[in-house]
């Protein structure tokens, strides 16, 4: 029997009808059958802060640590804010960055971002990649997924609607998989 990889996946948004929430549920969805994907919550991770770290991590820091240190490998679907990283994200990322355990150092990483702009949230893209390199996420190269106008391929229930985009999640979550 195949090793069943555990992915982990999280968005940089907190609106409950997120496109790239709906973007996770749907890789879930499509997920190669050797594969599995936690979705995390960020709402509940404080702003970082090193008087709040020195007195012991947060229980919800501490457990998504752990829920990423026991990942094979990491999802995240995110929007642009202002040609970058939504702070909830970065906030998270640099969160997991401090102390030991290193839980993202090494990983394979596959990125999504949905938008509904004609770009897909391609800016954020290309900056959390460089945020990656001081993490030493690996970042899949390829397959890349924007998707654009995201709100013309989800239904009001937050269902893809988009065989194109349903292709495109699928090759990537096969790339990140293969990755691991």
């Amino acid at each position: 029997m195949d090793k069943v990889i555990k992915i982990v996946g999280f968005t940089g948004s907190l609106r409950r009808n997120s496109y790239n929430k709906a973007a996770l549920r749907a890789a879930q969805m499509l997920l190669p059958e050797n594969a599995v994907l936690d979705i995390l919550d960020l709402a509940e991770i404080p702003f970082l802060n090193e008087d709040l770290e020195a007195q012991g991590l947060p229980a919800s820091v501490a457990d998504f640590k752990k829920t990423l240190s026991e990942a094979d490998a990491i999802l995240i679907s995110t929007p642009e804010y202002n040609f970058s990283i939504p702070p909830v994200l970065k906030n998270a990322l640099d969160w997991a960055s401090r102390g030991e355990p290193l839980p993202l150092y090494g990983k394979p990483l596959a990125i999504m971002s949905a938008s509904p702009s004609m770009l897909g949230g391609a800016r954020v893209q290309y900056h959390l990649r460089q945020v990656c390199v001081s993490l030493n996420l690996i970042p899949l190269n390829k397959p890349e997924v924007f998707i654009a106008n995201a709100n013309t391929k989800f239904d009001e229930a937050g269902n893809l609607t988009d065989e194109r985009t349903r292709k495109s999640i699928e090759a990537l979550l096969k790339a990140l998989v293969q990755n691991v």
